[in-house]
C-alpha cells in the first residue's frame, strides 16, 4: 500500500479550512475576540521570534489542550474567542485546523503562509532579548 503524500494531506485539510489572508491576519492582531496560537515547536519560537501575544500551543499537545475532558487542556484554547493557528509556512497549521474542525471547534482559522508570510509582510515579531 502506497503512503498518502503529506502534500495531499495537506492540500485536502485547505480544501475544509478557512485561511486567513496575512494581512487581514495582521489588522487582527490585538482583537480581544482573537487568539493567535502558535503551533510550532520552542525551538523555532526562539530562533525565528513570535507573534505578540500569540498562545504557544505545542502540535503534538493541541488537540489534548484543547478538549475540556482533558487533564492537560489550557483554558484559554477553549474560551470562545476565534483562533487563527499558524506554524512556519501553513502545513503543520493547515492539519490542524482540520483536526480541531473535527473535535467540533468552530471559529477556527489557518493563518495563510504562516509565521514565514507574517514576517515578510511587515507583522510585528518579539525576539528572545
Amino acid at each position: 500500500m502506497a503512503i498518502k503524500p503529506v502534500s495531499q494531506l495537506v492540500e485536502e485539510a485547505r480544501a475544509e479550512i478557512t485561511i486567513i489572508p496575512t494581512a487581514e491576519a495582521i489588522a487582527m492582531l490585538g482583537r480581544e475576540d482573537v487568539l493567535f496560537v502558535d503551533i510550532r515547536d520552542v525551538r523555532e519560537l526562539d530562533r525565528e521570534g513570535r507573534i505578540p501575544g500569540a498562545f504557544h500551543a505545542p502540535r503534538g499537545m493541541l488537540e489534548f489542550w484543547v478538549d475540556p475532558a482533558s487533564p492537560y487542556h489550557k483554558p484559554p484554547l477553549s474560551d470562545g474567542r476565534q483562533k487563527v493557528l499558524f506554524c512556519a509556512s501553513a502545513w503543520r497549521s493547515a492539519l490542524s485546523v482540520r483536526a480541531l474542525q473535527d473535535m467540533g471547534v468552530e471559529n477556527v482559522f489557518d493563518l495563510e503562509g504562516g509565521f514565514s508570510a507574517w514576517k515578510k509582510a511587515g507583522g510585528p515579531v518579539e525576539t528572545k532579548a
